[in-house]
């Protein structure tokens, strides 16, 4: 029971048996897609319908999918335009299609949640800090407005949330995928800017994702993804965000594997006041996650799974397959592309848009 508390990569486009006896022996919650998993869109159904089938409950089918850069799905559809290039439009009806037409490409694909929409303000928009292209502005309001649009009509076409990345990571100078980033800010001047968005949106978001940035002044030992001044005290006691489901970036990104070992991470993650322990490419350290989980006080864990219960009864089917469907998808989308037109050149160079 307590695999529960994980979500887990998957190796490759096709799960192979012995793949499928490991993920029934550590029974995660659900499973996270990148690009490594997909080769085209039916073999893509057919793996998320097999992964669906391993486990006795309604399994979590992540991905990120935020459009521009971040695009799983980039070598089998056209991707949809980026934050970046829908809040230059500042035209709501572009923004509810892309969220509309994301949610419906997913769904087909399998998924039913969406590592999205990112909520960082973008402090640094010339600085290499995983960030740049994926940001919906540098002001509360805007991003409240546009990412709250795109949020809002992904979800209305059965797509579930996720907002990222609590408190902010538009705050930190340097990429957490290859160091841990820390940010001299306190409390009160977060809740100034960074956290408006989440506040405002909290009752369409399904999902908050934690940073791997630390905040030195809020906790002095534990990146904010491992803090449990940040998540139980802040993000749940003080802002109202303890019904939500709460899920760490990427453990495996060096911000973490640097410092922590696999068990400890998982564990303290858990103990801070996530749900679920995101282990996206180390997937055969689930066995030691698995182990450091059984330490666990049982109300921590009932707690988690509780909230993880209430998320499944949320999750859609997904959609039903066809090829005239996919075809359909994959030119509304074009279609959207062709009227949004890039705002920026950027030359980022973060992983993330490369897994």
């Amino acid at each position: 029971m307590r695999g529960q508390l994980l979500m887990l990569g998957v190796a490759g486009p096709i799960l192979s048996s012995a793949e499928a006896d490991f993920y029934r022996r550590i029974q995660p919650s659900g499973f996270i897609l990148f690009s490594r998993n997909i080769v085209d869109a039916r073999q893509t159904r057919r793996l998320t319908d097999e992964l669906r089938s391993l486990l006795p409950y309604e399994v979590i089918i992540a991905i990120d999918q935020e459009g521009g850069r971040v695009s799983r799905t980039k070598d089998i559809a056209p991707a949809c335009p980026s934050a970046v290039d829908l809040a230059a439009t500042r035209n709501p009806l572009l923004i509810a299609q892309a969220g509309s037409l994301t949610a419906d490409m997913l769904r087909l694909l399998g998924c039913n949640l969406n590592f999205a929409p990112v909520l960082d303000i973008d402090h640094f928009p010339g600085l290499q800090n995983a960030l740049r292209e994926r940001c919906w502005g540098d002001d509360p309001q805007k991003i409240i407005n546009h990412a709250g649009m795109w949020n809002r009509w992904m979800r209305k076409r059965g797509l579930l949330s996720c907002a990222k990345h609590f408190p902010s990571c538009g705050i930190a100078t340097s990429d957490p995928h290859h160091d841990l980033p820390v940010a001299q800010v306190d409390i009160a001047t977060l809740l100034k800017n960074d956290i408006l968005p989440y506040t405002a949106l909290m009752p369409e978001l399904d999902a908050v994702m934690t940073s791997h940035v630390r905040f030195p002044l809020i906790d002095g030992e534990h990146p904010a993804s491992l803090s449990g001044k940040i998540i139980n005290g802040f993000l749940r006691n003080q802002l109202g965000f303890d019904h939500h489901l709460v899920i760490t970036d990427d453990l495996d990104m060096s911000a973490i594997s640097k410092a922590y070992g696999r068990g400890s991470d998982v564990s303290q993650a858990i103990r801070a006041g996530n749900d679920l322990a995101l282990i996206c490419h180390q997937i055969d350290s689930a066995d030691k996650a698995l182990d450091a989980l059984q330490d666990l006080p049982l109300l921590i864990v009932d707690d988690a799974l509780n909230r993880i219960e209430r998320f499944r009864k949320k999750l859609h089917a997904p959609l039903d397959w066809s090829e005239e469907k996919w075809q359909a998808s994959c030119g509304e989308i074009a279609k959207l592309r062709a009227e949004v037109p890039p705002a920026s050149i950027l030359q980022a160079n973060s992983p993330v848009a490369d897994y």
